[in-house]
């Protein structure tokens, strides 16, 4: 996400007084509530969904993704590198490489 993108979704916050309503509990609610909207676009067949709907969808996820870390003070580069590394140790190339099982499994 740019930094145009995040400027963006904190002045729509902060423009709305919605902050007050942001606490942690209620964005990690609010990203399970709209990431089930997201699945319920696949709910009845994987390869004819609305686009659109699907784009929307993820985008609520990942603007209250956004606001969750700015509320918890995280850098969500960081985050996502950090777990990224974890990642890359449970699950190396030439164990999990076309493999689905989970990492213990490996």
């Amino acid at each position: 996400m740019t930094q145009e993108t995040i400027d963006r979704i904190r002045k729509f916050t902060e423009d709305r007084d919605w902050d007050q309503f942001h606490s942690p509990s209620n964005l990690a609610k609010s990203i399970v509530i709209e990431a089930a909207e997201l699945l319920e676009c696949f709910q009845w067949d994987n390869e004819r969904f609305d686009e659109q709907h699907v784009k929307e969808e993820l985008a609520d996820v990942m603007v209250y993704c956004q606001n969750l870390a700015d509320k918890l003070g995280f850098d969500p580069d960081e985050i996502i590198n950090m777990k990224m590394d974890q990642n890359e140790a449970k699950y190396p190339v030439e164990k999990a490489k076309g493999n689905n099982c989970k990492y213990f499994e490996l």
